[in-house]
């Protein structure tokens, strides 16, 4: 018998055989035509001869090509017919057979019939191709005989095993296994000679060399019939286990086998064994085998596994990697050309091609691979190869793309992949990342959308590390992605954009220069920017056009310029504005950038005559502009000032500058104290505020009320607010358009008036900080910090006149109240400035003067607190002059209620310009081109009823005008080193005439950390606040906070860990002020003998203090690898307080330490907020414990412990803050203990209850914290903390233990107890807020209750059958008053409530259904009825629905539930009956029902 030879899969390797033996003939054939030797026609006698020539076959001697005169075909049916018909049938078979054989005796003749024929053409045949099969094929071809021929080409085929390949490239062995391929016919295996064939290869295979057996064991697929491929699957999964080398070749031919899936299985797992020890060049083979034999069923299984063997970063070199680490550090010069230094990175590139493959059209590998990724949890367990997978899987499978995006984002929040982890991805992978690059930018541009700053890091990341690894083209294309999302993002993602130009700029300028002309198009986009910004992109520009490598980029040079100039010229102030910093930045990177070092050297290179030149003129053009108004020379000065203090201008540009400023400062603002100012001033002039004793005629002052009245009260005319004037300075810049001016330049620090034909010029008490500033960094440059040129600014007076109201409050005018507000604030900002100076003076005598001003700051506020309160419609003289501030108005509304306390006692009150402008300074900006912002509704609405009383009890918050105060520099806050400073005062002739203590004091403690929570809220705790597209508003974060935003995150925790050893003094002092306190009061806080405001001042302090630390501990930075540092310090600093230093400590005993250290700190916590505080410290340093469940358990206990406080009185007044406060805590304790289920029905079993009979504002006992009023939030957060702890507690499975199932349902049945008592408390608690949380959690919880605890229901119900009727009876219960809560709802038509109804119907449904489907499953169904529910209301009593009978008739609803209830033994039979829930046929109300 003979049966059909079935197909491979891959058709196109049929005529391999063919194409080979053609290749190998080709030569001899030509050879032959050429030489004619050996060409004779075969001539003899023979059988063999005879029958083969009467068929149509002509032999040929020697290396002659046997010639085929008729088709295949025809020849094969001939000689079948030939032999068949022969008289000697069927001996002539064996006479054919031993011709044969004598004939290939020959080694030449044996080789041409293994060749293919040559077809002769004859006038009648068909066309077609010249080729034909070998002879040996075509004979194989005729079943008759096949199994002779076979067998004499084994007996044949040893002899050629150890036989060097021919000069031709032909290989005997090759050739006679070839022949046996893709036969059209195989004689079925019964037959006898057939019965060894997978012996004999077999046989052949164990006596080859090594290069045969490859070539036998992959063509046993295409020589075996279906029937022996079980066998040969046996033989080989043998050999495997035997032979390693023939790894690759077995798992190529048991691939092509059909195969049972168990064997493929554990074949699967063998190769899973090998794959440690194969070599590199195997696992590409390897790994398609594993991935082609997976199923659906063991998918996950299998690739968990795969995952956890293969780690292909081992394969690299560690020279290889260290030499692409090195490259990327070399200005991020990688190669991703393709010339490796070894084969590794090619069988790598394999390994991830067939992975891709597999994933690309695999669902359930692509799926079984993200999942074992996500299913890792440990942060060590996570390999490069995840990153890489997760890569693959996102950019090949569409299916897949939303899931891996998840998984990577979660793992990037869980901390599971940092930078060194990303970073040798793609220094290790970069030709297997560079072809899916483009979904890469697609994935970084989706994460800089991300409102965690965690993933937006990571996406900055992936730009970073696609353009230093990755080709040109590449590169173009991250650049365009940044430029799309600083021209279209919102504030942060242009933040992060600009950040990653910058660094790639730092980097690798060179490839950067390639991509300047994206960059440069952002200058079209400038009116959407923040100074910041704009700082960075000016000196991204001026980094790449006047870098000292690469002179000549003149197309950004003239843009650049082209831009500036135009932004100088225009009436529109912003734009001014936004030209005087991009010229400064601009002339900082021309001083810096052509003049960097080449190598790290100490000092700076100085400029060249014409790159000076270049500077100067540059700066002159800016300060041509500025001149006119104060508000642009202001911001032109801390622009300068800026630039000096980053060190970006070299000594000669120093030089120049140093020389006027001094002289203009004091021409300008500086006054001999002796001489008092004459004129009608509307106040007496003094002198006050002087640090020293001087004579009549000695000392020198700041002369600031008669600037000051110089242009508040001065004429109209001498106002700088007309747009004639604007006109005429546009004109003026126009007429120096030609050239840059490069006349001899002296600062002005005035403005002209229009209307003075002298054009004099009035000095402007706005420049009065900004150019103290300028003057006091020019000073500190020069002289290396010493500033005793400048140092009797510190200690001068200054010209203002007696600032306490008294009694003159009501009698004042609006605008001498305005101006004496104005002058508050000058003098303010000028104290401010001054501080920032002298800070960091080390002499007592200097640090005493620096608390002076200070204390005097402090008497200032307050002063200026009560000037506020009556005059609700000023608006302060601009302190900042940036961007930020344009738009900035104070909240007009914070002192409402004062003025109108004041209006009605007065019999009047003064109206409100629409303007405001007769109210305000008159140095406040012209907004001309910008847009007033109005104030938020939360600065607007400042109840009435706070400002009850005494108008001395009027409160105004300075916070809210943060934009018009100078900002303190980072350094100001060394003051909080200074313990007691002894201050010598001296007489006339030097001597020592008395000694003062000088000591920080609370007030002023208060301040200073006041000032320090805000900047480390806007540096390091990053914003949260959803970002709206297409917005041109800048949040609030940043107005103030100019100079601290030019500095880098680490920058700033570097400085707050400084500070940490002082401000932990003043934590400890603190509290041992409040324990002694408690002591005295007996335990009470607020006890009448404690000084109230002295301890509102310490908790402020307290408060805030704790601020800090959490600012600094929730840090996402603080552990990045580059800040180690950083942490260490800090955790050292807070275990010193507990033991005493030693060296080296491991970091785990330093979180520990820390956490013993803070925690102490819970029984002097003064305020709810305090508490929330120090909890959310200990919370951030339990993040990075690796022995987290003891600190878990104190966080639950202190959590606890806060809940159980009595807090001082104040803190229990209804308010929003608190109730998220509240709201946060309780999360924390629910979160962190052991036993939610315990902990909520301990507040809700006792603490509540307790509540139930107590009067309106009483609280409960045992939680002292729970109220009336709040219960809301605690009843929130103990259902949506019992739904998330259900939802995640898996479902099992009937193969888990017994105990097992009894302890899920255990805990089924006290979560089913917590969710009763809590739905029951809506009997007396039924507000709307209350019921609306019901039925949404309540939905939530029975969708829970049906995905995890009905399965486990199905295989516990025989065992544990009260058990589960007891449960499921508890919940009847339940369910039952989620449908009296519908019904409520819809009596009372609220239409917030009833949205929910639908969902929560349809889910009780499905839970009848569910429980019927249960007791069928186990043979219960008889047990199982519904019945028709009444509508109740929530207290029990049935709902009159039928209000007519028309009503009746149109609107009907069949509420069905069914009940579970024990079944009850009897002597005959025992029966169960069992329902919950009800079911709702349409959405009108329920006619009559019974239950």
């Amino acid at each position: 018998m003979v049966s059909k030879r079935k197909r491979s899969k891959s058709e196109d390797k049929e005529s391999l055989t063919e194409d080979t033996s053609k290749a190998g003939k080709q030569p001899l054939s030509k050879k032959t035509k050429k030489t004619n030797v050996y060409n004779e026609v075969e001539e003899n006698d023979s059988i063999f001869v005879k029958l083969l020539k009467t068929s149509g076959l002509i032999l040929k001697r020697g290396e002659g090509q046997n010639q085929l005169a008729v088709d295949q075909i025809i020849f094969q049916k001939k000689l079948f017919q030939t032999l068949r018909k022969h008289p000697s049938y069927p001996n002539v078979i064996e006479e054919f057979v031993s011709g044969l054989e004598s004939y290939i005796e020959d080694h030449a003749s044996f080789q041409n019939c293994l060749l293919s024929c040559e077809r002769l053409q004859d006038e009648g045949a068909s066309v077609g191709a010249s080729y034909s099969k070998s002879l040996i094929k075509l004979l194989l071809g005729i079943d008759i005989l096949q199994p002779a021929i076979i067998k004499t080409l084994f007996e044949k085929l040893p002899e050629f095993l150890f036989e060097k390949v021919n000069t031709d490239g032909t290989s005997m062995p090759r050739l006679i296994v070839s022949q046996l391929k893709w036969l059209d016919r195989v004689v079925d295996g019964k037959c006898p000679p057939l019965q060894d064939l997978t012996t004999k290869i077999m046989q052949l295979i164990s006596i080859a060399p090594l290069y045969l057996q490859h070539d036998f064991v992959t063509s046993l697929p295409e020589i075996i019939g279906d029937s022996q491929h079980a066998d040969v699957g046996k033989e080989l999964s043998d050999l495997l286990t035997e032979n390693t080398l023939l790894t690759v070749p077995i798992l190529d031919a048991l691939s092509s086998l059909q195969l049972d899936p168990k064997f493929l299985s554990k074949v699967r797992q063998l190769v899973m064994d090998k794959l440690s020890s194969v070599t590199l060049g195997d696992l590409p083979v390897m790994i398609k085998f594993i991935l082609h034999s997976i199923t659906a069923t063991d998918a996950l299984e299998v690739i968990s596994a795969l995952r956890r063997k293969l780690d292909v970063q081992h394969f690299i070199l560690p020279s290889q990697f260290n030499h692409f680490q090195s490259k990327l550090k070399c200005k991020g010069q990688t190669s991703s050309s393709g010339n490796q230094e070894n084969g590794g990175q090619d069988c790598v590139t394999l390994i991830f091609g067939v992975i891709k493959s597999a994933v690309r059209y695999e669902k359930i590998i692509a799926e079984a691979w993200l999942k074992a990724i996500e299913n890792t949890s440990l942060v060590s367990e996570h390999k490069i190869f995840d990153m890489v997978m997760l890569l693959i899987i996102y950019s090949t499978n569409t299916q897949m793309k939303r899931y891996a995006e998840r998984v990577l984002r979660n793992k990037v929040r869980s901390r599971c992949f940092e930078d060194n982890l990303l970073q040798s991805t793609f220094l290790i992978h970069h030709l297997v990342l560079k072809d899916v690059c483009p979904n890469i930018l697609l994935l970084a541009q989706s994460f800089l959308h991300s409102l965690d700053q965690s993933i937006i890091l990571f996406g900055s990341l992936l730009y970073k590390y696609s353009f230093n690894v990755f080709d040109t083209y590449c590169k173009q294309e991250v650049v365009g992605a940044l430029v799309c999302h600083v021209c279209g993002g919102s504030e942060v993602e242009v933040d992060t954009a600009l950040d990653i130009l910058l660094e790639l700029v730092v980097l690798n300028l060179s490839a950067m220069r390639l991509n300047a002309v994206f960059v440069k198009g952002i200058l079209d986009y400038l009116d959407n920017m923040s100074p910041q910004q704009i700082r960075k992109l000016f000196y991204i520009l001026s980094t790449l056009a006047f870098s000292k490598q690469h002179e000549g980029s003149n197309h950004i040079q003239d843009d650049m310029y082209l831009v500036i100039r135009k932004q100088l010229c225009s009436t529109v102030f912003k734009y001014k504005l936004i030209g005087i910093i991009g010229a400064v930045t601009m002339a900082g990177s021309m001083s810096s950038g052509r003049n960097r070092p080449s190598s790290f050297t100490q000092g700076r290179a100085d400029l060249s005559n014409e790159q000076y030149t270049q500077v100067t003129s540059l700066l002159q053009l800016v300060h041509s502009f500025s001149e006119r108004s104060p508000q642009a020379s202001a911001l032109y000065y801390d622009e300068f000032a800026n630039l000096i203090q980053g060190e970006k201008l070299v000594p000669k540009a120093l030089e120049w500058v140093g020389r006027t400023t001094f002289n203009d400062f004091q021409d300008a603002f500086v006054v001999d104290v002796c001489v008092v100012p004459e004129g009608d001033y509307p106040f007496p002039v003094k002198a006050l505020y002087g640090l020293e004793e001087y004579s009549s005629h000695e000392g020198i002052a700041i002369n600031l009320l008669p600037l000051l009245f110089s242009q508040d009260f001065a004429k109209d005319g001498g106002r700088m607010t007309s747009q004639t004037s604007e006109q005429k300075w546009y004109l003026e810049g126009l007429m120096r358009m030609g050239q840059i001016p490069c006349f001899s330049w002296t600062l002005g620090l005035g403005f002209a008036s229009p209307h003075d034909n002298q054009h004099a010029l009035l000095v402007s008490p706005l420049c009065l900080a900004p150019y103290f500033r300028l003057l006091r960094l020019c000073v500190e440059k020069q002289h290396n910090g010493n500033l005793e040129e400048i140092d009797g600014l510190l200690d001068c007076p200054v010209f203002l006149t007696d600032l306490e109201p008294e009694e003159r409050l009501e009698s004042m005018s609006d605008k001498e109240l305005s101006f004496i507000c104005s002058l508050i604030f000058l003098t303010l900002n000028w104290f401010r400035e001054v501080i920032n100076a002298f800070c960091q003076q080390t002499s007592p005598e200097m640090k005493g003067k620096v608390l002076t001003r200070l204390k005097h700051i402090v008497e200032l506020q307050r002063i200026l607190e009560r000037y506020l309160a009556v005059t609700p419609d000023y608006v302060p003289p601009l302190a900042n002059f940036d961007l930020d501030t344009l738009d900035v108005t104070p909240p007009a509304s914070t002192a409402v209620s004062a003025k109108i306390k004041k209006q009605g006692s007065t019999g009047g009150g003064r109206k409100r310009k629409a303007d405001g402008s007769k109210t305000s300074s008159p140095d406040t900006l012209s907004k001309e081109g910008s847009s007033e912002c109005d104030p938020t509704p939360s600065d607007r609405s400042q109840p009435e009823k706070e400002f009850k009383g005494k108008e001395e009890n009027t409160s105004v918050s300075l916070r809210n005008y943060r934009a018009f105060f100078r900002e303190l520099d980072i350094e100001v806050f060394s003051v909080l080193h200074c313990g007691l400073v002894t201050k010598f005062i001296l007489d006339t002739e030097m001597h020592t005439e008395a000694t003062e203590f000088v000591q920080l004091q609370p007030p002023e403690l208060l301040f200073l950390l006041e000032d320090l929570s805000l900047k480390v809220e806007s540096m390091l705790i990053p914003s949260v606040n959803r970002r709206v597209p297409f917005s041109k508003s800048k949040g609030s974060r940043t107005v103030g906070f100019t100079h601290l935003n030019q500095r880098s995150a680490e920058e700033i925790a570097h400085s707050i860990v400084q500070l940490l050893t002082p401000m932990c003094n003043h934590l400890e002092n603190i509290h041992n002020y409040i324990q002694c306190l408690a002591a005295e009061d007996h335990g009470v806080a607020d006890g009448s003998g404690m000084k109230v405001q002295e301890y509102h001042i310490m908790s402020s302090c307290y408060q805030k203090l704790l601020q800090i630390f959490h600012g600094l501990f929730a840090w996402n930075g603080l552990f990045h690898p580059d800040n180690v540092n950083v942490l260490y310090s800090s955790l050292e600093v807070l275990t010193s307080r507990v033991k005493q230093r030693e060296p080296d400590q491991a970091l785990e005993e330093l979180l520990s330490q820390s956490f013993n250290y803070l925690q102490n700190f819970h029984q002097s916590i003064p305020s709810f907020q305090c508490a929330l505080y120090l909890l959310r410290i200990l919370m951030a340093i339990l993040e990075r414990s690796v022995d987290p469940a003891q600190k878990r358990e104190k966080i639950a206990s202190l959590a606890r412990h806060f809940l159980c406080r009595i807090w001082p009185s104040g803190e229990k007044e209804k308010s929003s803050i608190r109730n998220e406060q509240l709201h946060a805590l309780l999360c924390i304790y629910l979160e962190h203990t052991d036993n939610v289920l315990k902990a909520i029905e301990e507040i809700a079993g006792v603490g509540v209850p307790e509540l139930i009979n107590s009067p309106k504002n009483a609280s409960s006992s045992t939680f002292p914290t729970l109220t009336r009023h709040n219960f809301v939030i605690f009843f929130r957060v103990m259902m949506a903390e019992l739904e998330k702890t259900v939802k995640g507690l898996q479902a099992g499975t009937a193969a888990d233990s017994q105990q097992i199932h009894e302890e899920k349902l255990l805990y089924w049945n006290m979560a089913v107890r917590d969710f009763s008592i809590l739905i029951n408390l809506i009997k007396v608690f039924d507000s709307h807020p209350v019921l609306h949380v019901c039925l949404k959690y309540g939905r939530l919880f029975v969708e829970a209750f049906l995905k995890q605890c009905m399965p486990l229901l199905d295989f516990s119900f025989r065992k544990h059958r009260e058990d589960v009727l007891s449960l499921l009876e508890t919940f009847q219960l339940n369910t039952r008053m989620l449908h009296h809560l519908c019904g409520h709802s819809k009596i009372h038509q609220d239409m917030k409530l009833t949205k929910h109804v639908p969902l929560l119907k349809k889910t009780l449904e499905l839970l009848v259904c569910r429980v019927k489907a249960m007791l069928t499953l186990n043979n219960c169904r008889e047990a199982f009825w519904l019945g028709n529910l009444k509508n109740r209301d929530l207290q029990g009593e049935e709902i009159m629905s039928q209000n007519s009978q028309r009503s009746t008739e149109d609107e009907s609803e069949d509420d069905t539930s069914s009940q579970v209830s024990k079944g009850r033994s009897t002597e005959d039979d025992e029966k169960h009956e069992a329902s919950d829930g009800e079911k709702e046929q349409d959405s009108g109300e329920s006619d009559d029902s019974s239950d």
